[in-house]
């Protein structure tokens, strides 16, 4: 179970307990998603604090002993003054960063996303599942009107197919408007090009996918760059390497075509309970990959005024990289 290697990796570092408050490190470990504010503490009989309203979905074959949350000093009488650190992530927001410090000596640590980026074979059948939620949607999407009404049918479509939600706010943008990477809905009459980036989540799991569909000669002369510097930042992918080495690769493509200056972004990043993981595949990133990492490998061009093109695909990280998405890039 990965919470006895979560405790152990903290008693390495000297830490005897461990407050979460990430809701995907809640439900990472506990198999439950409250749905209000909840603490997790981590500890050798861990307690989890939820808000009464929360208590009637309380799985019964829940491990963890129960707690209402009434504030953060509920935490004191489950822990040991004399413990040596008290573990918090690092997303911690700082005013509570401040109270808990109040009374214990803390240190931050990321060991709960470092098991996180390594996904078991249920997760990744999890993502599976969303990306063919997600694919499906998509192919009974009509890409006609109006982008915010491609949009709505798509989310519909997925919601209809076993989504949950949209995994993000999904992007339907058409004509000069796909030159922005995350740009807005609008309410106008599709153009093309059209850039589409969604995804679905299926038992708390995301999947991340982008297409573009092109009709110019030029539209199609970036769209074909582009999946060229995606196949070979894929190609690289394996154990070992350093994720700012894909970001290089895919990079050095679209540069050698003149067009560096307009891949904005990074080329990709983890993919799991949340769209955004780590690692991320950017030049600063020193993360290594890892086997049973998921990522998304998303390179784009976008040239401001006219029309930006974008790719992205879900891979699993075996021996080399397996592509999990099959929808056609040209679409």
């Amino acid at each position: 179970m990965q919470l006895n290697n979560i405790l152990e990796k903290l008693s390495s570092k000297n830490m005897d307990a461990m407050v979460v408050l990430k809701p995907e490190n809640i439900t990472y470990l506990t198999g439950f998603k409250p749905s209000s504010f909840s603490v997790l503490l981590l500890k050798d009989d861990p307690v989890l604090f939820i808000s009464k309203m929360d208590f009637e979905d309380v799985p019964p074959n829940l491990n963890f002993s129960v707690e209402e949350f009434t504030s953060l000093s509920n935490l004191n009488g489950f822990l040991n003054e004399k413990m040596t650190f008290l573990g918090v992530e690092n997303s911690i927001p700082l005013g509570v960063c401040k109270k808990i410090r109040n009374d214990f000596k803390i240190k931050i640590t990321d060991v709960i996303d470092t098991f996180r980026r390594i996904k078991s074979k249920k997760e990744i059948k999890c993502i599976k599942k969303a990306i063919n939620i997600a694919e499906n949607a998509f192919k009974n999407t009509q890409l006609e009107g109006s982008d915010n009404v491609v949009a709505a049918e798509l989310n519909y479509n997925m919601m209809v197919g076993g989504s949950l939600k949209p995994a993000f706010e999904t992007i339907v943008a058409s004509g000069t408007v796909s030159s922005k990477p995350h740009a807005n809905i609008q309410q106008k009459s599709l153009e093309n090009p059209v850039l589409m980036d969604w995804g679905a989540v299926y038992n708390n799991y995301c999947s991340d996918i982008s297409r573009t569909r092109v009709e110019t000669e030029k539209q199609h002369e970036i769209l074909s760059i582009v999946i060229e510097a995606q196949k070979e930042a894929i190609k690289i992918i394996k154990p070992g390497i350093k994720a700012s080495y894909v970001d290089k690769i895919a990079r050095d493509v679209i540069a050698d075509y003149g067009y560096g200056d307009n891949f904005i972004h990074s080329t990709g990043h983890g993919l799991g309970m949340e769209v955004h993981e780590g690692p991320s595949l950017s030049k600063r990133e020193e993360l290594k990959i890892e086997k049973g990492m998921v990522l998304t490998v998303e390179p784009g061009i976008y040239i401001e005024g006219e029309f930006g093109v974008r790719i992205e695909d879900d891979i699993l990280v075996k021996n080399r990289a397996k592509v999990l998405t099959k929808l056609n890039k040209m679409i």
